[in-house]
C-alpha cells in the first residue's frame, strides 16, 4: 500500500519552462532505456492528443537523461503510422534521434503475455513488450471518455500500450475491452502489470464532456506530474468536477470511481484523497491546488 504522493503543479501558460520546472524535480538519469507513452489515440490536435510542445520538451529531456529513448504508440481511433505522421510525431522522432515504434506492427514475440487470477479479461491481455523491459515514463491528457471509460487520463492512456488483435492471432482484444460491462475495471488492470517512473499531465485545455476525440473544451491552464498514477487521476477528476462535468464523473465519490478504486486496491497508487500531497509551484497553480483540496477533502 502506497502510504503518500504527491502531485506537483505548474503554470501552464509558459509550457516550456513549466514543463521543464516539473521535468527538474524528478531524477529520471537512467543507464537503461526509456519508453515513452503519449497519447495519440487519434488524429486530433491538442488536447484529443499530446501537445507537440510537451512532446518535444519531454523528449529533449529524457533523451538527455537515459541510454536510449523509445516512444511506442498504439492508435484505437485511427490508423498508427498516419496519426504519429500527421501529428508531427515522427518528424520529431527524426529531428531529436530517438527511435519511434508502431505497435500495430509488432510481432508475436514482442508481447508480454499477461495472465492472472482475477482478472477481468477473459483471454488476459498483452502488454508491449518494450513496456516491460524499459523504464516508463507517460504523458496524457484531461479528458472525459464517451465510450465507457467515463475519464481517459493516465490510467486510460495504459490501453495504448496493451494489443488490440496481435499479428497471428483472431482475438480483438479492444473489442472485448469497449464491450464489457467491466470496462473501467480492466482499463485498471493493465495498470498493475507496469511501473512508471513519471507522469505528466497537459491540462492546459481539456475536455469537461465528449471525449476523447472531441468534446467541451475547458482551460485549466496547468501541468501536473506524479509518480502515482492513481494520485494524478484523482486529481485529474477533481479538477474536471470543478468545471462541471459528465453525470458519470461527478457521481460518488472520487475515490470510488471504478478505475481509482480497483487500481488502488491492485497497488497501482493511493487510496484515498487524504494520502495525495499537492504541491504547487506558482499563484496559478496554488489557486488551483487549493480548489482541488477542498474537492479532494470533500468528495475525494
Amino acid at each position: 500500500m502506497i502510504d503518500r504522493s504527491q502531485v506537483l503543479l505548474a503554470d501552464a501558460s509558459d509550457r516550456v519552462n513549466g514543463v521543464q520546472k516539473l521535468l527538474n524535480e524528478f531524477d529520471l538519469h537512467t543507464n537503461e532505456t526509456i519508453a515513452l507513452k503519449a497519447n495519440y489515440n487519434s488524429d486530433d490536435p491538442f488536447p484529443a492528443t499530446t501537445h507537440p510542445e510537451t512532446l518535444k520538451m519531454l523528449a529533449e529531456h529524457l533523451k538527455k537523461s537515459s541510454r536510449s529513448l523509445i516512444m511506442a504508440e498504439r492508435s484505437g481511433m485511427g490508423n498508427t503510422s498516419s496519426v504519429l505522421k500527421n501529428r508531427g510525431v515522427l518528424d520529431l522522432s527524426r529531428k531529436l534521434g530517438f527511435k519511434l515504434l508502431d505497435l500495430d506492427s509488432l510481432g508475436p514475440e514482442d508481447w508480454h503475455d499477461v495472465q492472472a487470477e482475477g482478472l477481468h479479461w477473459r483471454q488476459g491481455f498483452k502488454i508491449a513488450r518494450v513496456f516491460k523491459d524499459a523504464d516508463v515514463v507517460q504523458t496524457c491528457c484531461l479528458k472525459t471518455h464517451r465510450f465507457g471509460g467515463h475519464f481517459t487520463m493516465s490510467l486510460k492512456n495504459s490501453v495504448g500500450l496493451v494489443a488490440a488483435r496481435p499479428k497471428g492471432t483472431s482475438y480483438d482484444y479492444m473489442r472485448e475491452l469497449h464491450s464489457s460491462p467491466y470496462q473501467r475495471l480492466m482499463i485498471a488492470e493493465i495498470n498493475k502489470f507496469y511501473k512508471t517512473k513519471l507522469i505528466l499531465m497537459d491540462a492546459a485545455q481539456g475536455f469537461s464532456h465528449g471525449g476523447p476525440d472531441r468534446g467541451v473544451l475547458i482551460k485549466p491552464g496547468l501541468l501536473l506530474a506524479s509518480t502515482d498514477r492513481v494520485a494524478m487521476d484523482a486529481v485529474g477528476v477533481a479538477l474536471l468536477r470543478l468545471y462541471g462535468t459528465t453525470p458519470e464523473v461527478m457521481k460518488g465519490r472520487i475515490f470510488e470511481q471504478e478505475q481509482i478504486a480497483h487500481a488502488a486496491s491492485l497497488g497501482v497508487g493511493v487510496d484515498s484523497g487524504e494520502k495525495i500531497e499537492l504541491v504547487p509551484y506558482d499563484e496559478h497553480s496554488r489557486n488551483a491546488a487549493d480548489a482541488i483540496r477542498n474537492v479532494l477533502d470533500e468528495q475525494g
